[in-house]
């Protein structure tokens, strides 16, 4: 268990200490501005910003938060330290007014601060699963209610359908679908799984045909109650999505299309490796993705 009374947690320059090792594991400052690594100095006084940096090169100042989410925020940086812990370890999810409770901010900048450790979380490769021959894992399921629509009795329209990937010792790539039909899930499994995967899932009709594509194609019949066969099983995806459910539940009750989109990013692309998150590799992460712009 994590000690939230660790000095990286309640100190801003134990935090900030803690931030600049991670991104410069060496000790020596890179310039996210040109790139030159080691032409800088620390910038001293009271006008200037703890842990300012000026760079000899190209004569702009910058700090440990330049081109991060936390860049140009007021939040003090032990506030974002935990809220990141907060994000990533909190197993069943957790809502903007738990962060702004537990983190002694406004409620709007908990909000503020919640969408952009999303953002962090959000991978960007798109490199195909599964290259050689490893095992891709794909279902699907089903879960709250698409705005507007009535709960139908004995069927799934009303509720939203998202598509999960996993990889075997690797990552989870989710997909929210309008319509979980063969048309729609087709065209996402062959961009994203390797023609080298070996592809497993449930008997769905969705999946059909899909031998074509990979180099191998199993399935298990959970209607005849089979949930493995040697390693032919679709038990990663669905502890996945046991996860997700509990995620999505925690801080709403409602699964609605406005919910999901807001909180799935750090669902679907960052729950998939939350232990690592949990040590703290988000803030690491987080220090090498965009800043977003500013939102109420």
């Amino acid at each position: 268990m994590t000690n939230l009374t660790l000095p990286i947690f309640t100190d801003a320059e134990a935090a900030r200490a803690h931030l600049e090792a991670l991104l410069w594991p060496s000790g020596t400052p890179s310039c996210p501005h040109c790139g030159v690594v080691g032409e800088n100095t620390l910038v001293k006084g009271k006008s200037h910003r703890p842990g300012m940096y000026m760079c000899n090169a190209c004569r702009k100042p910058f700090s440990v938060t330049v081109g991060t989410v936390m860049e140009k925020s007021h939040i003090p940086l032990n506030k974002w330290v935990l809220g990141f812990h907060l994000m990533a370890s909190s197993k069943k999810g957790i809502s903007a007014h738990q962060l702004h409770r537990q983190l002694g901010i406004t409620y709007k900048a908990a909000w503020f601060m919640a969408h952009r450790i999303r953002e962090a979380m959000t991978s960007s490769d798109t490199a195909p699963m599964g290259g050689n021959g490893g095992v891709v894992e794909g279902d699907e399921v089903y879960i709250g209610r698409k705005d507007g629509m009535a709960k139908k009795g004995g069927g799934l329209g009303h509720k939203n359908a998202v598509v999960s990937l996993v990889e075997r010792g690797g990552k989870v790539r989710s997909f929210h679908v309008g319509r979980a039909d063969k048309k729609t899930v087709g065209p996402i499994i062959r961009k994203n799984v390797s023609h080298e995967a070996r592809f497993y899932t449930d008997e769905s009709k969705l999946y059909r045909g899909a031998e074509q594509f990979f180099a191998i194609h199993e399935t298990v019949n959970h209607r005849m109650k089979e949930y493995a066969r040697g390693d032919v099983t679709t038990n990663t995806v669905e502890g996945f999505f046991s996860v997700f459910k509990r995620g999505m539940v925690g801080p709403t009750s409602t699964a609605a299309n406005s919910t999901c989109s807001a909180i799935w990013p750090s669902l679907i692309s960052g729950r998939a490796t939350a232990r690592r998150l949990a040590s703290m590799t988000p803030c690491a992460r987080s220090l090498r993705s965009k800043a977003l712009p500013a939102s109420g």
